[in-house]
């Protein structure tokens, strides 16, 4: 195997990995959207996929996790299903990539480098769609929050949400998928050649020099 593709290989999992759990943060987080008031300024709320926390200035925080799913507006929905997904998808496209690395010693009996080709591709392809999941509910919620923000019919002493730490972990995560799963698929195709061992070209060049001594004898 090149060494072009191996560093390529072993590039994408690393960022794999820290891009999943970068998404695995986003979806915990509380953080996707705060709000503080200028009526009570000691005080800021958060509003997460899960539950909803108040923030003190004093440093104490209190969350609580909402009371029915059905009562949840659509848009939290969405992102929990996505978010959920994206993660499924990821976890998916780690466990079908590590068997097709160069330096995992597998699949030797079923294809040889061909299938952990085709493995490493299949996961590159599942880290890119991993990627997009995770960005479409943390852009959907942004988008709703700057509308809700610049929303003329509503009045300016009434607070408003605005971005929390979590769209911007999501959107790093969503990248860096996308990016490893590029990695993955590239050194997949950059190895299409498996190499040859020695022996077996030592005796490829020993039959081919035998097949011209009997073909120059029979002349």
């Amino acid at each position: 195997m090149e060494t072009c593709a191996c560093a390529l290989e072993l590039l994408g999992m690393l960022i794999y990995v820290g891009a999943w759990l970068c998404a695995l943060t986003t979806t915990i987080l509380p953080q996707w959207l705060t709000m503080s008031t200028a009526l009570l300024p000691v005080e800021s709320y958060e509003l997460g996929l899960w539950e909803t926390c108040v923030v003190q200035d004093l440093g104490g925080m209190e969350c609580r996790a909402y009371d029915s799913l059905l009562g949840l507006s659509s848009d939290l929905k969405l992102s929990r299903i996505l978010m959920c997904a994206s993660l499924a998808v990821g976890m998916l496209g780690i466990l079908i990539a590590i068997p097709g690395l160069y330096l995992v010693d597998s699949c030797k009996d079923h294809g040889g480098y061909r299938t952990k080709r085709i493995f490493t591709i299949i996961g590159g392809l599942l880290g890119m769609v991993s990627g997009v999941l995770c960005l479409i509910p943390v852009s959907y919620m942004a988008h709703l929050a700057v509308i809700r923000f610049f929303d003329d019919k509503v009045p300016d002493v009434v607070p408003r949400w605005e971005f929390g730490d979590a769209l911007f972990c999501g959107w790093a995560g969503g990248f860096l998928l996308i990016m490893a799963g590029l990695l993955l698929v590239s050194s997949g195709l950059c190895s299409q050649v498996a190499p040859q061992p020695a022996l077996q070209r030592r005796y490829q060049v020993m039959s081919t020099d035998v097949n011209l001594r009997k073909r120059s004898e029979y002349v």
